[in-house]
């Protein structure tokens, strides 16, 4: 039964948990990364789509200067308003986590 432990990588010393604890958070971590991503396409396709309904009101083969200038505008308020709504939601994490008691 020992040369199976040692073949399948177990051992007394304790590795297998914190092996696994690692690869859990590594996991984690990647999922956390893949969610952050789609959150941020879904920002872009929705702030795309509102402000070229606000900005482009008769829609042609070339924007106008005032077309792309509010355009511009407008997918920047968005960020600046995604950004500031990221900031608050982390920081309010952070105070919740730090109010909790340690288990």
């Amino acid at each position: 039964m020992s040369d199976f432990l040692k073949l399948s990588g177990a051992s007394s010393s304790g590795n297998v948990p914190a092996d696994m604890t690692m690869r859990k958070e590594a996991v984690m971590n990647s999922v956390r990364n893949e969610l952050a991503l789609a959150n941020v396409q879904e920002l872009m396709n929705k702030a795309s789509d509102k402000c070229f309904v606000k900005c482009v009101t008769k829609p042609g083969t070339s924007l106008s200067s005032s077309e792309e200038t509010c355009l511009s505008r407008c997918i920047d308020r968005y960020f600046e308003a995604f950004t500031l709504i990221s900031r608050t939601y982390k920081t309010r994490l952070s105070k919740e986590r730090d109010e909790q008691p340690s288990q």
